[in-house]
């Protein structure tokens, strides 16, 4: 009775009497109604494009014994791409009616995504109390990421709920445990987030074992290996169970995979999807993808070398590249996978990020938003920024991220600041924490709002 008190004693209509409160109360009203109106309104609604018919069909189909994998991949329609490990999982979506089975997921999506943030939350040790809260929560249901996933009724969320998942646990050394929520996603949408393997591998303490060409090698120390145990073994497992289970099982591996190997010219935002949309030249496609390619292995070995040890940081910071590396480069990028960004952008309340700058808000502008460039006045051009936006994004993303390391590194050899386990920080931003920590009234505001 008394907790009941005190939760409808924090809703009671107060006036706010700091900036923190004020933001408060502005920003969760947004937040939650804008949540309502994504799941209750717009998702309900849904759109021409429809991601859980295929889904649905799959899952009856399997409970049926039935056919699968049969589609004709000449139709623009959205096909059913999942592998047999992912039939397995999603199956009891056909125990209920069509329109049933889609709200229930709906709802299972949106509350995913809520989790979610409230471990991306956790993670940057903000509490719901926070300005940051509510924030995020606007900020993650006004995207045209969350937006689509729950209109289109993707998983997409489930997927995003078991990436924070992963990261809390690799933080906390329960490799084991973060292989299994990795294994989880990997089983359903196969490779696109199987390079966040790399995280725990190059996290903690290594054992040195010599030098090869100068360059000092070594083996884990903390177990990390131990997470490519459950996040492979899971996918094999149930690709091996569902086996015996699908009658057409071999027709994933000669039929699917192929088309899943090839770029479409339609709904694809990756280099090669907007290249064969325009007709650019081969030449021209491949050295865009080698110059993106080798700025994001510079950007990462400049990561691992120098901020290993700013965990959260480095986590969400390197999952960031690689998931864009990913929808940039390989052959399918959508924008609605966007959402696995978010760790990335979370990282701009810290002093170090790389995004705090203005290009890189432009580019996030480019695949986060929910706004459209068609004009009904500039067709070609109004045609040419909604189709290219993402893509731009995504790219110059990348760019600014290389751009403020590559800086960092400069400044810090040319002071002589190059130590391996010590980050390319400049000297103002350790300043700045130790003024923070010596005069904690100077931060009561920022503690207050965090």
């Amino acid at each position: 009775m008394y907790r009941a008190q005190v939760f409808l004693r924090q809703l009671e209509p107060r006036s706010a009497r700091t900036t923190a409160e004020v933001l408060n109360f502005a920003l969760w009203p947004f937040a939650v109604l804008t949540v309502l109106n994504r799941v209750f309104i717009k998702a309900v609604n849904g759109y021409i494009t429809d991601d859980f018919r295929p889904v649905y069909n799959a899952s009856l189909h399997f409970l049926r014994h039935e056919p699968i994998y049969n589609a004709n991949f000449d139709s623009t329609d959205p096909h059913y791409l999942y592998p047999p490990s992912g039939t397995l999982l999603i199956s009891p979506l056909a125990i209920l009616d069509p329109e049933k089975s889609r709200w229930a997921f709906i709802l299972l999506n949106a509350a995913a995504i809520i989790l979610a943030g409230y471990l991306l939350l956790r993670l940057f040790n903000f509490t719901l109390s926070s300005v940051a809260a509510p924030a995020l929560l606007l900020a993650m249901f006004a995207s045209e990421t969350v937006t689509n996933t729950l209109v289109f009724t993707n998983i997409n969320g489930c997927l995003f709920l078991l990436m924070v998942a992963f990261f809390h646990l690799v933080i906390r050394r329960q490799f084991l445990w973060a292989g299994v929520a990795l294994g989880l996603a990997i089983a359903v949408k196969g490779p696109l987030l199987a390079p966040l393997l790399m995280i725990p591998l190059v996290m903690g303490r290594w054992e040195a074992t010599g030098k090869l060409g100068g360059i000092p090698m070594g083996r884990p120390k903390e177990g990390q290996w131990q997470v490519l145990v459950t996040a492979l073994g899971i996918p094999v497992a149930l690709n091996l169970a569902a086996w015996p289970l699908i009658v057409d099982y071999k027709q994933f591996w000669t039929h699917t995979l192929p088309y899943l190997s090839e770029s479409r010219d339609y709904f694809n935002s990756a280099i090669v999807g907007n290249a064969g949309y325009y007709g650019v030249a081969d030449w021209l496609t491949w050295t865009m993808r080698i110059v993106i390619g080798v700025l994001v292995l510079v950007s990462l070995w400049l990561l691992v070398r120098y901020y290993r040890s700013d965990e959260v940081f480095f986590v969400c910071t390197v999952s960031g590249i690689l998931v864009t590396a990913v929808l940039l480069l390989s052959s399918l990028g959508q924008m609605y996978y966007s959402m696995f960004m978010f760790p990335l952008l979370m990282t701009v309340v810290l002093r170090n990020s790389l995004i705090r700058n203005w290009p890189a808000w432009v580019a996030i502008f480019g695949f986060m938003t929910y706004d459209k460039w068609l004009s009904d006045r500039w067709q070609s051009a109004g045609r040419t920024l909604e189709y290219l936006r993402t893509t731009f994004g995504w790219s110059l993303l990348l760019i600014v991220v290389f751009c403020v390391l590559a800086d960092r590194y400069l400044a810090a050899k040319r002071e002589g600041r190059l130590q391996p386990g010590k980050t390319l920080d400049p000297a103002w931003m350790h300043l700045e924490q130790q003024r923070d920590i010596a005069d904690p009234e100077a931060t009561a505001d920022f503690v207050r709002a965090g």
